[in-house]
């Protein structure tokens, strides 16, 4: 008669704690609000990164002196390869024709072998992160 009991207890408490549970629960929505200018930080990083500017990976140089010839070299390597972003990036008092930002040598390598091709004096860099 006991253990009979006991299993009558057990069996309401079990079916109470389900009961108050769902009972209980709640039920939300989540509005999140957030600056109108996040996307477009967000695309000027991505811009940035494309160029270069942030990145802590590798590229290739192509041409290193005067602005024309570095237009040159940079339209001569455009009309060959769309693959990899270039640039025409200036120090004093040179300028430098720079391509694509990799990840890892191993794809830095990768492109050099194709680009070496058309741009014989090519190589792999890593430029320091401008601060």
């Amino acid at each position: 008669m006991k253990s009979h009991t006991t299993f009558k207890l057990f069996v309401i408490s079990l079916l109470a704690i389900m009961f108050s549970e769902s009972i209980l629960a709640q039920q939300g929505t989540v509005n999140v609000q957030q600056d109108s200018k996040i996307p477009q930080l967000l695309s000027l990083k991505k811009n940035l990164e494309k160029e270069n500017k942030l990145s802590d990976g590798y590229t290739i140089q192509l041409y290193y002196g005067e602005l024309s010839k570095a237009n040159s070299i940079i339209k001569k390597y455009r009309g060959i390869y769309g693959t990899w972003p270039a640039s025409i990036e200036y120090e004093t008092p040179n300028y430098k024709v720079w391509v694509g930002n990799f990840g890892s040598r191993l794809d830095a390598d990768r492109a050099l072998m194709e680009i070496q091709k058309n741009f014989q004096s090519a190589f792999i860099l890593k430029p320091e992160r401008r601060k």
